[in-house]
Parts: C-alpha cells; sequence; structure tokens
C-alpha cells in the first residue's frame, strides 16, 4: 500500500487530560475525588457517557448533587464521588479538561483484498497530552489528498497535510494497538492501489538497502530508497529497526521521516518487511520502523 489516510476515533468515554483550580482556587471537586490525568470517565452513575457536550449536559442537570464516576485508570476501574461546583460565569464544572475524539493523517500499510482487512500507522494513537492509548469506541478511515508537505529539520519532524472529507468514509477501525490501527475497508478504495506481495519473518530481515512506499503528494504512491542500520529483536517498545532515508528526492521534499508517514511499508528482497513508525527528532533522516511480523500478531 503506502497511501495516505485521514483517520477519525472516538473515545470509549471521555479521557481526563488535565485537571485545574476553578475561580482561582488551587483545588477542584476533580483533584478532591481523586481524578487524575489519563483517567477514562465510562459513565456518570449509570449513564454511560460518550462525548464532550454529553459530559457537560449532565454535568449541567446534576446542579451540584454528588455524582458517582466510573473511571478506567489503566488496568483497574474505580468509582469516585464527586459534584460540580457552580462558577463565576453560571456553569457547574469539575475542574477538568477531556476529551473524546481525534482526527489525522497516516498511512495504510497493508490491505487484503480477500478479507477487506487492513493495517496502518505502525503504532498506537495516543492522546496528544497524556500520551495514552486512545482508548477506542469507533472509528472510520476516509481518503486523503496530500497537499503539501511540512519539511523536517532537527528538533522538528514536520508533517504531511492534506484533505479529507469526515463524511465520507472508506472502511472502519476496529482496534487501536500498540502495533498500529486494524480494520475493514472498502475494496473499490483499496483493492487496485497495490500489488500482491509476501510478509518476512522477521528473521529474515536483515540490514542493507531496502525501500519504502509512501505518498508525500496528491495521492500517488511512490518508492524510495532507505537503508535498514540496525536490527532489535528483544525490543518492548515495537521499535524493531533503524532506519535511514536515502533516496535524495525524499530528502529534498521532506527531510526525510515526517508526521502522516508513519505505516508507510518497508520492502526488502521482494518481500513486506515492516513499517515506518517514528522519527529521530535530532535527525529527521532516520527512524524506527516495525517488523511486519509483530504487526500482524497484533492484528490478531
Amino acid at each position: 500500500m503506502g497511501c495516505a489516510v485521514g483517520i477519525k476515533l472516538f473515545a470509549d468515554g471521555v479521557l481526563v487530560v488535565d485537571t485545574t483550580g476553578l475561580d482561582g482556587a488551587k483545588t477542584s471537586p476533580a483533584t478532591d475525588c481523586g481524578l487524575k490525568e489519563g483517567d477514562l470517565i465510562l459513565r456518570i452513575d449509570d449513564e454511560p457517557i460518550r462525548s464532550t457536550e454529553q459530559m457537560q449536559s449532565v454535568l449541567q442537570q446534576s446542579a451540584g448533587e454528588t455524582l458517582t464516576l466510573t473511571v478506567c485508570r489503566g488496568e483497574k476501574t474505580m468509582q469516585l464521588d464527586t459534584h460540580g461546583i457552580l462558577c463565576a460565569d453560571g456553569v457547574y464544572r469539575l475542574g477538568i479538561w477531556i476529551r473524546d475524539s481525534m482526527a489525522g493523517i497516516g498511512t495504510m500499510t497493508y490491505y487484503d483484498p480477500a478479507t477487506g482487512q487492513y493495517g496502518a500507522l505502525g503504532h498506537g494513537i495516543t492522546d496528544v497530552d497524556t500520551h495514552v492509548l486512545m482508548p477506542l469506541s469507533s472509528g472510520a478511515i476516509m481518503e486523503t489528498t496530500v497537499k503539501a508537505v511540512k519539511k523536517g529539520q532537527r528538533g522538528d519532524p514536520g508533517e504531511l497535510k492534506g484533505d479529507f472529507t469526515v463524511q465520507h468514509d472508506v472502511g472502519t477501525v476496529s482496534a487501536n494497538t500498540s502495533a498500529g490501527i486494524f480494520g475493514t475497508a472498502d475494496e473499490d478504495a483499496f483493492s487496485a492501489s497495490g500489488e500482491p506481495i509476501p510478509v518476512a519473518a522477521a528473521s529474515e530481515v536483515h540490514t542493507g538497502s531496502a525501500t519504502i512506499l509512501c505518498t508525500v503528494s496528491g495521492n500517488g504512491t511512490e518508492s524510495y530508497e532507505v537503508e535498514i542500520v540496525r536490527l532489535y529483536h528483544d525490543k518492548a517498545d515495537m521499535r524493531d529497526m533503524l532506519l535511514r532515508v536515502t533516496d535524495q528526492r525524499l530528502l529534498e521534499t521532506t527531510g526525510g521521516i515526517v508526521q502522516g508517514m508513519s505505516g508507510s511499508p518497508i520492502l526488502q528482497d521482494g518481500k513486506l518487511v515492516g513499517a515506518v513508525t517514528h522519527v529521530l527528532l535530532n535527525d529527521p533522516a532516520q527512524g524506527y520502523g516495525i517488523f511486519m511480523e509483530n504487526m500482524l500478531k497484533m492484528a490478531g
């Protein structure tokens, strides 16, 4: 594959991205009851919470009465009692900043026309503030046109900038994992975009020349030369290989690896060996990749 896609995710609940004092105070109902950054609020009393708007509505209707929050923190689920405080602007608040969704651009790594299943990104989607893996309620992918590139440089990874229509989904996201996002996609949108290729076992991957497929302009996917500099067979963070972009065309266009290229398939010796995942902040010409064997294990 190697085609850019728009991605939108909706959380299973609302994610607490920060806590704050209210009306000049250092504390708030949120801090008093023990809410923390990274907590996921699943329910208020017996009502499932699906959006920030719903959370705010329930809080206003409570008019300061005691509320029981069902909260997920890591592997634990707990209940915390709290209440809203009427602030100077007439709105009841707990003293939290929350988020229920996110959207952006990534790259599709593979698509299987026999099953309609795809994998993308090569790493999970985390909240930008808490760095917590976004708990998934639902999600979708959309066709995307890359309009511009912010070139990467030392200390700034750069990014692909594109347009996608959030109302026109071409696939679903059913899993957000540490090894990528997975789901099913429409055959008409993607089946004609690539050719069948065998998958390499991690033991077959070696240092040396390879290529990556990615879209850095419009809808066209192109192949670019890279070097696999080092392999890591025992890292738990899925950063299985160190890559260096050697293709002058890509270096001139992007500076190397930029945000949005995550998921770009890595090919070596006629096989799919992995996907690009991260860029090195101090050298955008280098980055990490995940073994395709490991990515497919997480796909189920």
